[in-house]
């Protein structure tokens, strides 16, 4: 029997394959710490579970609209004029099952097949692979660490082809943390309408940001750089929704309708009683974020104090997220065990093996020669954890 080639092309997420890797092994018994996931380990705060389950006692359990429901949209267009100054009608917003979807309807409606999207990299694992399944070409291009990973419009020029149409701005940055300047963007934006392209503009952390960093929607820089970009965000990093799985877009209208038509055909409206969750999360109180964030920001001053003093490890102060991106490429080549450490791949798995730490390689991200490390999770698993890579980086030879 064919797989098509297309299927055949696509990896799996790296990051979904540790952490369902250490739950199956905490479920058979095994004491892992994970720094694999990419989601708050907070519960979903109760005004939101309580809308949730109004819902199902209300009966709203049916089919709506493909692309969400009318007050949902209202309230979307409300959060971006109270947080990022931006005015759009509910024609201008798609709500989807979770960010994700949201980029693969966005790839699928303004790509053909070898049409080009630039990436910057270090980059999520899923971008690639989504503009693959759009049958585009991911142009994965590498930001310095030394330049915090920017992407800046000299390095757009040297990766501008005919077949460019879009660019990729993900700010707050998984997994690096890198936060964009209003400087920066308007480079970027300066940038992509001289080029006719796009901007997919992935706000998903803008929550959650630290010290005195302020997010900035590239969108909110002038009319023409909005009319070419798609904005791209969601409930479930900052109100600890991930399982509820509900993304947004805001867009031109043709655009938005374009990919409220793939998305009915494709998975049909988003979760009825999550999309009721979802409102209440972002029309209600909003101290829950912040107090999360708080708590993100301790762990990550500590996390990050720890690992800079590691042996053959370093790592740049992430301004947003909930990760730690780090290079560990002195400890590849080194000896553990008897085992050559050829990549941070084999790191990573010996690590697991016989520390009982789950972290993420860098290869997923198109830095092979780093690791990412989650501190969503509480303070004394992160204390513990670094405890024990500690340990397994000092038997290095």
């Amino acid at each position: 029997m064919k797989i098509s080639r297309r299927a055949l092309g696509i990896s799996s997420s790296p990051t979904l394959t540790i952490d369902a890797r250490a739950k199956q092994l905490k479920s058979e018994g095994v004491d892992v710490i994970g720094f694999g996931a990419g989601e708050p380990d907070f519960d979903t705060p109760e005004h939101i579970r309580d809308a949730a389950m109004a819902a199902i006692r209300e009966g709203f359990t049916r089919y709506t609209p493909a692309g969400g429901i009318p007050e949902l949209k209202e309230a979307v267009c409300h959060k971006f004029k109270r947080d990022n100054n931006l005015r759009y009608s509910k024609a201008q917003i798609v709500v989807s099952n979770g960010a994700k979807q949201s980029l693969a309807n966005i790839f699928m409606a303004i790509l053909d097949a070898g049409d080009e999207v630039i990436i910057p990299t270090p980059y999520w694992v899923s971008y690639p692979e989504l503009v693959k399944l759009a049958d585009g070409i991911p142009v994965c291009i590498e930001a310095a660490e030394k330049d915090g990973y920017m992407l800046t419009a000299a390095l757009l020029k040297k990766h501008l082809s005919p077949r460019t149409r879009a660019i990729v701005v993900n700010s707050p940055s998984n997994p690096t943390g890198l936060l964009y300047t209003q400087e920066e963007l308007f480079a970027i934006a300066a940038y992509a309408i001289k080029n006719n392209l796009w901007i997919i503009s992935d706000e998903i952390y803008e929550k959650l940001i630290y010290d005195d960093a302020e997010h900035i929607s590239i969108a909110s820089l002038g009319e023409e750089i909005k009319k070419r970009t798609i904005v791209v965000n969601g409930v479930s990093k900052a109100y600890a929704m991930t399982g509820w799985r509900i993304g947004y877009t805001a867009s031109e209208p043709e655009l938005a309708a374009a990919m409220d038509r793939i998305q009915s055909h494709a998975t049909s409206n988003p979760n009825s009683i999550a999309q009721k969750a979802a409102l209440a999360a972002l029309s209600g109180p909003q101290q829950c974020v912040e107090e999360m964030r708080q708590v993100f920001s301790g762990r990550r001053s500590y996390a990050l104090g720890r690992i800079n003093k590691m042996p053959y490890l370093s790592c740049g102060t992430p301004e947003g997220a909930f990760y730690l991106f780090v290079n560990a490429g002195q400890a590849c080549g080194r000896n553990f065990r008897g085992t050559t450490i050829t990549d941070t791949d084999k790191l990573a798995a010996l690590l697991l093996e016989h520390y009982r730490v789950a972290i993420v390689p860098g290869r997923g991200f198109g830095a092979p020669e780093y690791v990412r490390l989650s501190y969503a999770t509480s303070m004394e698993n992160i204390s513990a954890g670094l405890d024990r890579l500690e340990d397994f980086l000092r038997e290095l030879q």
